[in-house]
């Protein structure tokens, strides 16, 4: 029960466990402050809060104490994960139940859990370095940290021991709509700003993120160029599209309302008028919208991802993409040319050609 009545909350800006046996977890709260002063994404902090959550409760339950975990414990928990009852959701997370299963996460969220440890046994250790990680180091990743792959000195930076404590995930291609999908959902919004935010995914790449991070100054809508701020605090410059400008300017002198909130897209109606709207607020917009489409695929990174697909089938240099989808390496950007059929139908015809001249 004590488990169960432990919870997360977040509280002048920054996350900490609350409820029966929280005192015993201190530590925790202290490290999801430190990742909120070193200026990681509030969804990232967001996500290891809760992840760290179902960690203490599963201490709880066992009854062992946050400094007696060991690597044995630590296998004992990925085990408990790779088990545990799907139910939708708990303790403020949200989980999805893939290809009929109702146990078990997934290979992704129970790699992010164990990263959240991960970062949390190294930040204990660095304040007390006699206090050794019970993360077992593996060997050597093949590339640096993503956010060691830029800079002049990027080529010096050493790639990091990775944890062995980790699943294989299955590699799969970021799913992007098609023509007939895209017409019918950007086609089912019927406000300038719902028309606004779903173009600005799709005809310049942007998040969900760094479109509800957008400030009204942040749009230059005579040139054609908006300012975002994306993952890590990376700035960058993007077109926008004259269609999708035009709708950000019909929203801006017709809907939004009257508000003291520096954000471009704020809520509309009810008790939060005038307020930023919300990454949940986002999702409420999209789920709705599916829903009447008839599109199930269309999430709003969907949308982002049939932008970086229209690039990769117009033959845009890896470079371009990675600099106009905002991504730390090329790697990144290289997934787009596998989601681009006439881009691989092209080079394969070509290739044939050279085949065929040569036999």
């Amino acid at each position: 029960m004590a488990a169960e009545g432990l919870h997360v909350e977040q509280r002048q800006g920054r996350w900490e466990l609350s409820g029966p046996g929280a005192e015993q977890f201190g530590l925790l709260g202290s490290y999801l402050g430190y990742l909120t002063d070193r200026s990681y994404s509030p969804r990232t902090v967001e996500a290891y809060a809760f992840d760290l959550l179902v960690f203490a409760r599963w201490l709880l339950s066992e009854g062992l104490a946050l400094e007696a975990v060991t690597t044995d414990a630590l296998v004992r928990y990925l085990a408990a994960c790779r088990t545990a009852p799907v139910r939708g959701r708990a303790g403020g997370n949200v989980y999805s139940i893939r290809d009929g299963r109702n146990t078990g996460y997934a290979a992704k969220t129970i790699n992010r859990r164990l990263a959240a440890l991960s970062g949390f046994f190294s930040y204990r250790e660095m304040l007390d370095p006699s206090v050794r990680t019970p993360v077992p180091r593996g060997r050597e990743a093949r590339r640096a940290a993503r956010g060691e792959r830029s800079g002049e000195l990027a080529h010096l930076r050493r790639p990091q021991a990775r944890s062995r404590l980790r699943l294989r995930e299955p590699r799969r291609l970021p799913r992007a709509l098609d023509g007939d999908e895209l017409r019918a959902l950007i086609g089912s919004f019927r406000t300038q700003r719902d028309r606004a935010i779903a173009g600005l995914m799709v005809f310049s790449g942007l998040r969900s993120a760094e479109v509800l991070g957008l400030g009204a100054r942040d749009i230059d809508i005579g040139r054609g160029w908006a300012r975002v701020v994306g993952k890590g605090n990376k700035e960058r410059r993007v077109p926008v599209d004259p269609d999708v400008a035009s709708l950000v300017q019909a929203y801006l002198l017709a809907e939004r309302p009257e508000t003291r909130s520096t954000a471009l897209f704020v809520v509309a109606k009810g008790p939060h008028r005038g307020e930023p709207l919300t990454p949940a607020g986002l999702r409420t917009v999209f789920r709705y919208h599916r829903a009447k489409a008839g599109v199930p695929a269309g999430h709003p990174h969907a949308l982002r991802h049939s932008f970086g697909t229209a690039l990769a089938e117009a033959g845009t240099d890896l470079a371009v993409i990675q600099a106009l989808m905002g991504h730390d390496h090329v790697d990144s950007a290289a997934v787009y040319i596998h989601l681009a059929p006439a881009h691989l139908r092209a080079a394969y015809d070509a290739a044939r050609a050279r085949q065929r001249a040569q036999s």
